[in-house]
C-alpha cells in the first residue's frame, strides 16, 4: 500500500533538517514508537504499539536511515514483527524536504506491506486515513520541539500514544461521513 503526505513547518529548512537527523528527538515525535537501540551505521532497533478497536499490536523491528544531506532527502527501510499477535510489516519511507513561502515543506511517501491480523485494516483504506491524522500529530510535535525556547522545554514535547480506539471511532467516523456526503 502507497501513503503519500506533505506537510509545512513553519521554520527554517536547515533547522528542520538538523532536526530530522536527531533521531531520538524524531522517534519521540512518532505516536506510539519507541528508539530500544541504536545499532552504528544508520541502523535503529524500536518499537510501535497501535491499538485500534478490538485488535493491538506491538510491534518489534528495525529500520536503516540512509540520509542524502545534498539532496536534504532520506530513504529508511524497515521491518517488525507482533510476536502476540502473527502480523509483520514492512516499509519503506522516502522524505524530502524542501523551502517554502512559508518554511519548509516535508514530502513522505511510504511504502507498507502487512501481514497478518493487521493486515484487514489496510484493506479497509483505514490504514490510509488513520496515517493521516498521525502524520498531524507528528508535525504538531515537530513544531513543538522546534518552538521550545530551551532544550529542556523541548525535551518535554512528545508524541502520546496512539489512542486506539477513539483514533479508530474518529476516522470511522468521517469515512462514514464520507459516503453520505458523496451519495447526497
Amino acid at each position: 500500500m502507497k501513503i503519500e503526505h506533505e506537510i509545512e513547518v513553519a521554520k527554517p529548512l536547515p533547522m528542520v533538517w538538523d532536526f530530522f537527523q536527531d533521531i531520538p528527538s524524531v522517534v519521540q515525535c512518532m505516536p506510539g514508537a519507541e528508539l530500544t537501540e541504536d545499532k552504528g551505521d544508520g541502523v535503529y532497533a524500536g518499537k510501535i504499539s497501535v491499538k485500534l478497536g478490538p485488535l493491538s499490536a506491538n510491534f518489534d523491528g528495525e529500520a536503516t536511515i540512509a540520509p542524502d544531506p545534498e539532496a536534504r532527502s532520506a530513504t529508511i527501510t524497515g521491518k517488525g514483527v507482533d510476536r502476540r499477535g502473527g502480523s509483520r510489516g514492512r516499509m519503506t519511507v522516502e522524505y524530502q524536504l524542501g523551502e517554502t513561502e512559508g518554511g519548509t515543506g516535508v514530502r513522505i511517501e511510504a511504502n507498507v506491506s502487512l501481514a497478518g491480523a493487521v493486515a484487514q485494516f489496510g484493506r479497509s483504506g483505514l490504514i490510509k486515513e488513520i496515517s493521516n491524522r498521525l502524520i498531524g500529530e507528528f508535525a504538531e510535535c515537530l513544531e513543538g520541539k522546534l518552538s521550545a525556547v530551551t532544550v529542556e522545554e523541548a525535551a518535554q514535547v512528545q508524541a502520546g500514544e496512539v489512542r486506539g480506539i477513539a483514533l479508530f471511532f474518529q476516522t470511522l467516523g468521517s469515512r462514514i461521513k464520507g459516503l453520505f456526503s458523496r451519495s447526497g
